[in-house]
């Protein structure tokens, strides 16, 4: 059986008018299978330090990318891999840089904080908020040399309390640049909840600032796709920037091996540990006053089960799942197959070039 899904990625997209739910479920499966990979590869020992999978992010990564041409630009936060692999780039390249192989796209010195592509115009850099002003200079070379070009800024809802962001957002309402910020909420600040160290509505701050605003469910790829829509054909026509707000969910949590994870997967385990760490803090000498020891002991029981019911109970919002049912059958399953075998080869090539290595791996974890 032959499927119709085209193999153009960026300039295919801009082009496109109305949404294509095979090019989206396209483009997301190759995006979870490379951050799959990746996953895997971290627990392997491939991969230096920490990694922050994109993982739940696919419906607003396709969803937006799917709006650019080759000559817009994006500037990304430590979650690049998704937006670079929706763009085109190539998995193989990208999947060696994280290992940290001479051969990648980076020539190893990027790892996975700091991918960067100039053919795509399209760079990484794991400062929170710094994708903010990255973008708006992007913003304003475009709106002086290509007018009709736009910049798109990739960041999570923390990096909205970021000095450097909120002056992104000014100066791209004062300069009305081409320039629209892409607000990743996934209600989690590492294991911080983002409403206890947030004031008032992001998206209210944001149209405060003179931003033209939009919302989205993030696990809703054809919500993306029409709230980014508008926001970019807005910016591409000199009438100011955008701010779109999406919701999303990372089954990973913040990085691999995340607390909060551990604990919805193996409560009794964890748990046992955190009652442990408790027991020895409230049994040691320099412990507070009686009372203060009590507060500070239900506020940390308090923010566990919190973390525990957002993991679990919002598990079900798979982008790919929701984009699988929008396709028929034969389609995702030829999809699915192309991309698997694809991004399977790219992963076991990387793996032999870069070769493991036993200190990288956590925990002794060689699988």
């Amino acid at each position: 059986m032959t499927v119709p899904v085209s193999d153009g990625y960026a300039c295919s997209m801009a082009k496109r008018q109305a949404f294509d739910p095979v090019q989206a479920y396209r483009t997301m499966m190759r995006i979870r299978l490379v951050e799959e990979a990746l996953v895997k590869a971290w627990a392997a020992g491939y991969v230096p330090g920490e990694y922050h999978s994109g993982i739940g992010e696919e419906g607003i990564n396709a969803g937006v990318v799917m709006h650019l041409s080759d000559e817009d630009a994006m500037a990304l936060d430590h979650r690049g891999t998704g937006p670079l692999i929706a763009r085109g780039a190539d998995p193989l390249a990208l999947m060696l840089e994280v290992m940290g192989s001479e051969e990648g796209m980076n020539a190893g010195r990027a790892g996975h904080m700091h991918l960067m592509d100039p053919e795509l115009h399209a760079a990484a850099d794991g400062i929170v908020g710094s994708s903010g002003p990255l973008a708006v200079g992007h913003a304003i070379a475009l709106q002086r040399l290509h007018p009709g070009r736009v910049a798109i800024a990739f960041h999570g809802e923390a990096a909205a309390n970021q000095g450097m962001m909120m002056e992104a957002y000014n100066l791209a309402a004062a300069w009305k640049l081409p320039v629209v910020f892409v607000c990743k909420d996934n209600r989690w600040s590492i294991t911080t909840a983002s409403a206890d160290v947030t004031g008032g509505n992001l998206v209210a701050r944001a149209a405060s600032f003179g931003l033209a605003t939009a919302e989205a469910r993030g696990e809703r790829v054809d919500e993306v796709y029409a709230a980014a829509g508008k926001l970019i054909k807005r910016a591409r026509k000199g009438r100011g920037p955008g701010f779109l707000f999406v919701t999303c969910h990372r089954p990973g949590g913040h990085f691999e091996g995340d607390p909060i994870v551990r604990i919805t997967k193996d409560p009794i385990t964890q748990s046992a540990d955190l009652v442990r760490e408790l027991r020895t803090g409230v049994q040691g000498r320099e412990r507070g006053a009686t009372r203060d020891t009590i507060r500070g002991v239900s506020e940390i029981v308090a923010r566990s089960s919190r973390a525990m019911r957002d993991w679990t109970g919002v598990a079900r919002k798979d982008p790919l799942r929701r984009a699988r049912k929008a396709i028929p059958e034969p389609t995702a399953r030829y999809i699915e197959g192309t991309e698997s075998e694809a991004i399977g080869r790219a992963a076991a090539t990387a793996r032999r070039k870069t070769g493991s290595r036993s200190a990288f791996a956590p925990d002794g974890d060689r699988t």
